[in-house]
Parts: structure tokens; sequence; C-alpha cells
């Protein structure tokens, strides 16, 4: 498979999860026993795709980084490694982690206890907005490259 590819699939595993995450936010607002069985099928959906989004990632990132990295710290924009790539390798551990508490937290008494749902809320939007950050992370580490391959003067 070529880099290309695999650099497609990463962002694209983390917008599906993104998408699923809202789908259990959403499922948890009006929680029931007619709902239940969808909610946590859509929790164990975020917790599988962000860790695809994270293995895939980091096989992207082991293999064919390193190229990259060189040419966005001799381009104009150092700091799209230096801080946002840096940024995005520690904090995409807590994404990690609340993704993979999703199920868990949905898989207790949502439907009885208030509490229950809520966590399941907070915990469903959290993944959104981290891995919404994660996914402009990417796209300014992208742009790195773009920049610092375009002719000087340009």
């Amino acid at each position: 498979m070529s880099k290309e590819i695999i650099l497609m699939i990463h962002p694209t595993f983390g917008v599906l999860a993104i998408i699923s995450s809202v789908w259990v936010f959403v499922e948890a607002l009006n929680v029931s026993n007619n709902n239940i069985s969808r909610l946590r099928n859509a929790s164990i959906l975020t917790a599988v795709l962000i860790w695809l989004a994270f293995i895939i990632g980091g096989y992207w990132y082991v293999h064919y980084y390193g190229g990259d990295k060189a040419i966005i710290k001799a381009g104009p924009w150092p700091f799209a490694h230096s801080f946002i790539m840096e940024t995005k390798e520690h904090l995409f551990f807590t994404v990690l982690l609340l993704a993979t508490f999703l199920p868990i937290a949905a898989y207790g008494e949502v439907v009885k206890k208030k509490t229950t749902r809520n966590l399941v809320m907070w915990t469903s939007a959290l993944v959104v907005l981290l891995a919404l950050a994660m996914e402009g992370a990417g796209a300014f580490i992208s742009m790195g490259v773009k920049i610092a391959l375009l002719p000087q003067g340009a």
C-alpha cells in the first residue's frame, strides 16, 4: 500500500470516529430501552475507529514521517513540527483513552442513572472536540510540508 493511501486512511478513520461519537452523544440525549443498543454499538464503533486511526497513523509516522519532518523543519513553518506535531503526538493519547472508556461508560446504567448518561455525553463530546483538534493539527502539519515544497518567493 502506498504512503499516500495510508496517509488518507488515517484521517478518514478519525473523521468517522468523530461522526460516530456525535452519534453516541445524540443517542445519549434521548436514551431509552429502545435505543440503548444503538448507543452501545456506536460507542464501540467510536473506540474501534480511534484505535484504527492510531494504528495506521502510528505506522505511517514510524515508516514515512521522517522525510516530511526534515522538509517541515527546513521550510518556513518549522513550528508545524516543533509545536503542532509534538502537541498532537502527546494529546492524541487523551483521545485514545477517552474513546476506549466510552463503551465502558455506555455499558453502565445509562437509562436509569442520569449521572451515567451525563458521563457518556461528556466523554463523547470530549472525543469529538479533541478529535477535531487532531484533524486540524494534521491539516496544519500537511500544510507545513506543502509550504516548504513551494518554490521560494511563491
